[in-house]
Formats: structure tokens, C-alpha cells, sequence
């Protein structure tokens, strides 16, 4: 029996087809009409229908890249079920280079937003009903803050998830961050209506980071996998990775230019300096110090902080040593690759 087609924003995909779909949002002031694109890869067999989007902050670029790269998988003329991919979902901060609206809200604090509300909810409640809402699988691509950058990471709500912990740990990331859902966020609403997501976090804002990119590209294509979504191949088998319970930020002692002792994904102790803090003639100087053990996840690529700034995001593991070996083998096949 022949699949139906799959329709989104009125447009229709036959079984087998593949078409670019431009979701209308808002016109700019110049009356040029601007659009989410997004493209449908609808399988001739019936399964999964899978989002993956990147860019919901405007100024995270790595997921735009692992989107296209995903879609340029040659294994996709064998998908079963469908593959809904957005590399740009906030396409007003995407051409201003900014993570947020213009209205400075965040857009991934807006779901599952109002026909009637302000220009994030708006937004918000057409991507939901267009796109999402269509979605029986999630993952959402993201990177750290500007000036920031982030380890390989998924971030995922684990608890009594089973379906939700098997992407985590099939998309192969050194370490999965059990986060608590953020209200607003497109991670919560989906949890809500029952949809497993995974946000992928890596690299920094306005980058593109390689090594981010390409263990993003086999993350997703693990996941697809995992779903049956694609065919087993090679490289499909995934990384050893960790659960890590908690995390938190060490924050600068003083204002002045940061000297870090630490790099991404170095494992740390109770008590290690993790950076100097100085004023440019070093007359005052404070240490930032590891409040507990762990892996360092996160942290500042700019050297000037004020007080209290975070400057290295620290998640906290059952096994410190089977976490420390989880990224030491991922660092080592990303040199390889």
C-alpha cells in the first residue's frame, strides 16, 4: 500500500521525493517577504518522522552546517519514514547575526507561542504548527553564547525516558547532561506532547567549529539509525559517553583579564585553579577555583571578565574516571578523523 504524501505548510511530498519548502514568517520593513526554509526528505517506507533544526538562536551557525551535510547523506535514498530539516528556524537573527528577535526575546523561551502575542510568540506558534507538531522525533542543534564555546554535549531530560536516553547515547556525544527543561523552550514543549528531543550542544556562537560539525553530522546519523530510519553502515556503532548529574559554573573572582589553566574537556578537582584573574598590571590577582571534581564542559574564549562572570561550566559525574576516559577517546577519534 502506497505512503500518503507528506504535507507541510500546504505543500505536498510524494513517497521518494525530496522538495525545499519556504514557511512564510513576516515581511521586513523593505516589504521583502521572509521565510523559514526547509526541506522534506520523505522515505517511500513508512516510520519515523524526524526533525532536526539548527539556528533557533540566530548566532549559532554549527547546526545550520551539520543540517546540510546531513542532507547530502547518500544513504538517504534509502530513508524510511521522513526527515524534516531546518537549518535556519530564527532566520531574523540568523541575517543580523544576532541569537535573538528583534524585539531582543529569546526564541527558544517563546513555545509554544500565540497567534496573537508578540513577534517570538508569534513565530513560536507557527514553527510549532507547522513543523513540530508534525514531528514524532527531535534534535535540536545548538552551540555556546558568543564568546563562549561548549565540549560536544546532549542535553536531554532522562528521567523514566527510556526512548529518550537510547538517542542520547546513540548519538554519541563524550558526555549527556541530564538538564532540567527550561520553560519556554522548544525542548520543553516537546517533552510535553510526549515527542523525544535531544538539544546537541558544541562549539561557539558565530563560528564554525570542524570538529564540532563533524561529530554533530554522525550524531544525527547514529540517531536515524538507531530509528531505522537508515540502514546500518559503517561507523554507525556509538561512542563511549557519559551521564553527567548536575553541572555548574566557576565564576570569576575579580574584573580584569582571564589567564585560563584549564582547556575544554580537561578533567579537574575539588579545589584546582582553573585560571588566574589579573588587572593589565597585575597589581590584584584572584584565583578561579573548582568548587567540586569534574570534566569542563564550557567556558569563556574571551580573556576579559568582570565579577562574577562564568568563565568554566563544570558537570559533576557518579565516575569521574569513566568520564574522563569517554572524552580522552572522543578527543582522540576527532584527531583521527
Amino acid at each position: 500500500m502506497a505512503r500518503d504524501p507528506f504535507v507541510l505548510a500546504g505543500e505536498h511530498v510524494a513517497p521518494g521525493q525530496r522538495r525545499q519548502i519556504d514557511v512564510p514568517v513576516a515581511r521586513l520593513y523593505t516589504h521583502t517577504p521572509l521565510n523559514i526554509p526547509v526541506e522534506v526528505v520523505h522515505g517511500r517506507r513508512a516510520g519515523p518522522v524526524m526533525l532536526v533544526c539548527g539556528a533557533i538562536h540566530g548566532d549559532e551557525l554549527n547546526g545550520v552546517e551539520i543540517v546540510r551535510r546531513v542532507l547530502r547523506t547518500r544513504s538517504l535514498s534509502r530513508l524510511r519514514g521522513t526527515l524534516i530539516a531546518v537549518p535556519i528556524v530564527n532566520v531574523f537573527g540568523f541575517v543580523q547575526h544576532s541569537r535573538y528577535l528583534p524585539d531582543r526575546r529569546d526564541l527558544n523561551r517563546c513555545f509554544p507561542g500565540s497567534e496573537s502575542g508578540s513577534l517570538g510568540s508569534r513565530m513560536a506558534a507557527l514553527f510549532r504548527q507547522e513543523v513540530v507538531d508534525q514531528a514524532s522525533h527531535i534534535l535540536d542543534l545548538h552551540t555556546g553564547a558568543i564568546h563562549r564555546t561548549n565540549l560536544p554535549q546532549i542535553r536531554a531530560q532522562l528521567d523514566d525516558n527510556s526512548a529518550t536516553q537510547a538517542m542520547a547515547e546513540a548519538f554519541g556525544a563524550p558526555v549527556i547532561l541530564n538538564a532540567e527543561l527550561r520553560e519556554g523552550s522548544l525542548r520543553e514543549y516537546a517533552e510535553s506532547r510526549g515527542i523525544p528531543v535531544l538539544t546537541y550542544e558544541a562549539g561557539e556562537a558565530l563560528r564554525f567549529d570542524e570538529w564540532a560539525i563533524s561529530a554533530g553530522v554522525r550524531g544525527v546519523l547514529r540517531v536515524m539509525r538507531l530509528l531505522d530510519m537508515l540502514p546500518a553502515g559503517r561507523g554507525s556503532r556509538p561512542a563511549a559517553c557519559e551521564i553527567a548529574r548536575g553541572s555548574s559554573w566557576a565564576r570569576a573572582p575579580i574584573d580584569g583579564v582571564l589567564r585560563p589553566r584549564v582547556r575544554l574537556g580537561a578533567r579537574v578537582d575539588k579545589g584546582e585553579r582553573l585560571g588566574v584573574v589579573a588587572g593589565p598590571f597585575g597589581n590584584e590577582e584572584g584565583e578561579v577555583v573548582a568548587s567540586g571534581a569534574g570534566i569542563v564542559i564550557g567556558m569563556t574564549n574571551l580573556p576579559l571578565v568582570n565579577e562574577g562572570e562564568a568563565v568554566f561550566h563544570i558537570a559533576r559525574f557518579r565516575g569521574i574516571d569513566e568520564a574522563e576516559s569517554a572524552v580522552e577517546a572522543w578527543q582522540s577519534r576527532s584527531a583521527e578523523s
